[in-house]
């Protein structure tokens, strides 16, 4: 059988990057797919998972307006009948300005789809969990949340809040039968971190890109949607409340110039 046979997953952020490479494992896994995205492409990850024989629904959505997850969640039961899984993804970087620079706009801009966003999405679906007593909840963090060194203040602060929201949410909906995890990227080719491998493109240094964690070498996106769909199948019953690095093995170390031995 396979991991989400005949479950319904609702995924934020699905347009590209980790969000669809995940929608179309986890359709490959058995599950009927809601993709949720502001962006027009979501149209072609659904199409992408029809033509292989999957079942699958498209919504622009944008994460951070509550009217908007509301009416996203209640099309999901209403076309496929319940929610059992949800894969809260959706952010946006926020772009490289400079510190001191910084606008309150500029940091609510990413808090409000990073963190707030996240906050709305596991609200609403909890709401459909809750009453059937059970249901998973996944969401995308990061490194940047953990420590710093992996991104902007705004962008690193919201992923520490969805640490945190994960940690907290997954006490708050104890002996609900609903679980809540969290993934954290570390260095992942997708539309977001795109300006900086176009950089190291120009500058002919593409290969030194995740060189300071163990690995060598920076992620894909197929390996944030393999944990994800770990995280959202039953192989995962007694994980809860948890933040998982995917990294490389980035946050096992503060970075160095050199290595000993």
């Amino acid at each position: 059988m396979k991991r989400l046979d005949g479950r319904v997953a609702l995924i934020t952020g699905a347009a590209s990057g980790i969000g669809r490479a995940s929608a179309i494992l986890f359709a490959q896994e058995g599950a009927k797919v809601v993709a949720c995205d502001r962006a027009e492409a979501v149209d072609e990850t659904a199409s992408m998972i029809k033509n292989a024989g999957g079942s699958a629904l498209s919504i622009k959505m944008d994460a951070s307006s509550e009217a908007e997850v509301t009416a996203a969640v209640d099309r999901a039961v209403g076309e496929f009948g319940t929610l059992d899984v949800l894969y809260a993804n959706a952010g946006v970087s926020g772009g490289f300005r400079n510190f001191l620079e910084l606008s309150a706009q500029d940091w609510m801009d990413v808090l409000s789809v990073n963190l707030i966003g996240v906050y709305l999405a596991i609200k609403h679906a909890a709401r459909i969990m809750v009453p059937n007593k059970k249901g998973a909840i996944v969401c995308t963090a990061s490194v940047a949340g953990i420590r710093s060194g992996a991104g902007g203040a705004p962008y690193s602060a919201s992923k520490a809040g969805v640490i945190s929201l994960t940690q907290t949410s997954a006490n708050l909906l104890a002996g609900t039968g609903v679980r809540i995890n969290a993934v954290c990227p570390g260095i992942i080719e997708t539309g977001m971190t795109k300006p900086i491998f176009d950089r190291a493109k120009e500058r002919g240094t593409e290969g030194k890109i995740g060189q300071l964690n163990p690995l060598k070498r920076y992620g894909h996106p197929e390996e944030i949607a393999h944990m994800a769909l770990f995280l959202a199948s039953d192989e995962a019953s007694y994980v809860n409340g948890q933040a998982f690095p995917v990294d490389g093995g980035l946050s096992t170390s503060h970075p160095v110039a050199g290595r000993w031995g």
